[in-house]
């Protein structure tokens, strides 16, 4: 993997050990409740995807295990559409996608 990639897919990594480690112990209520949670583990997903944005199309193209358009797609819509932003879809991206993607970078090698 070329060094740039090698560095975008461990920030990826690391940045989504973070979410799932802000979010550990809470629940959906304590999420909603808190506005500091709720504004870090959007901003965290969002740097997840700044990432993958930036990961070349030939990795992309040989690691498919990896869902590129979705993670980058979730971050285009707290960029662009921060205004509509569904909070609850940030929680189960954080609770729910998160976890697996962490899986799936670890055995990449990431």
């Amino acid at each position: 993997m070329p060094k740039d990639d090698s560095v975008y897919v461990g920030h990826m990594l690391d940045t989504a050990r973070r979410a799932v480690r802000l979010a550990d112990g809470k629940q959906r209520a304590d999420f909603l409740a808190d506005e500091k949670l709720r504004l870090a583990l959007a901003r965290l997903v969002q740097v997840v995807g700044e990432a993958a944005r930036r990961v070349s199309e030939a990795y992309c193209s040989t690691t498919p295990s990896i869902p590129w358009k979705a993670i980058v797609g979730m971050r285009n819509k707290l960029v662009h559409d921060y205004m509509g932003v569904d909070e609850e879809m940030v929680w189960d991206t954080v609770t729910s996608e998160l976890p697996d993607l962490i899986e799936r970078l670890t055995r990449l090698g990431a």
